[in-house]
């Protein structure tokens, strides 16, 4: 195992206002975050991070943990000179938060967790994912990933955004996506949701089968100081969904950890 290379966007948002790093879903990149960064932006900095192999960070050269990728952020963050920040995470960019928040106290104000859970899936099916993907690259996710990403109707009212996202998985290194999946597989932190004291948000989409409610509810109650919501009208990826609802709550979550 080893702690991968991730590449950050260049910050955008007034100079000296509070950075917020934003973390993607499998298989996407920071393309999710594009119609939910201008908003933000009004009021902080806004920074956003591409997993191994996605978008503009390098192919993983070797096994990884989410353990392993919240470090990875937590030192390209710190390269950057930053020593506090907010965060926000889809999928397993919010897996990466919560290890984040147990792993860089020190560095997260205040973390919102989306679409995610303190454990998620089932880890054969993840090896199995995996073992698909490397057999015939990411292509093959395509179609049943479209079927879970996106509620009734977000395709129609995001096209370009939708397809763009469904050439990005198509377009990532199949080994560092299986990787991907083979960190998700053994990730649990259930049992350590009360060692995380910053406050915490989670949020999930009304139509999500991967992250549903009862992930979110379990994230709030975990941690010393969370709470969780809904964003109507969505699935798997908020952000590309309903940007302008999940800009507003992050706004006011982090206006309010912030104060």
């Amino acid at each position: 195992m080893s702690v991968p290379r991730i590449a950050l966007t260049p910050a955008v948002g007034p100079a000296g206002a509070p950075l917020v790093v934003l973390g993607p879903s499998l298989g996407t990149s920071t393309i999710l975050w594009e119609n939910v960064t201008p908003a933000l932006a009004e009021r902080f900095r806004v920074t956003a991070w591409d997993l191994p192999g996605h978008g503009a960070s390098p192919a993983a050269g070797d096994s990884f943990t989410v353990a392993d990728l919240a470090d990875a952020v937590a030192r390209a963050v710190r390269d950057t000179g930053e020593e506090r920040v907010l965060y926000a995470g889809v999928s397993l960019g919010g897996a990466t938060g919560l290890e984040l928040a147990l792993r860089h106290a020190d560095l997260v104000q205040s973390a919102a967790i989306l679409a995610s859970g303190a454990q998620l899936g089932d880890p054969t099916a993840w090896h199995e994912r995996a073992a698909l993907v490397r057999a015939q690259s990411t292509s093959a996710l395509v179609i049943p990933s479209a079927e879970r990403w996106f509620a009734p109707g977000s395709v129609a009212r995001e096209p370009d955004l939708s397809g763009r996202l469904l050439h990005a998985l198509r377009d990532a290194d199949a080994d560092s996506y299986a990787r991907c999946c083979e960190a998700l597989a053994e990730y649990d932190v259930r049992d350590l949701l009360g060692g995380i004291g910053m406050p915490a948000l989670a949020l999930w989409g009304e139509h999500d089968r991967v992250a549903p409610e009862a992930k979110a509810v379990e994230i709030a109650a975990g941690v010393r100081d969370g709470r969780a919501a809904m964003i109507a009208d969505a699935a798997h990826l908020p952000p590309a969904e309903q940007p302008a609802a999940v800009a507003a709550v992050l706004a006011a979550f982090f206006e309010e950890t912030t104060r």
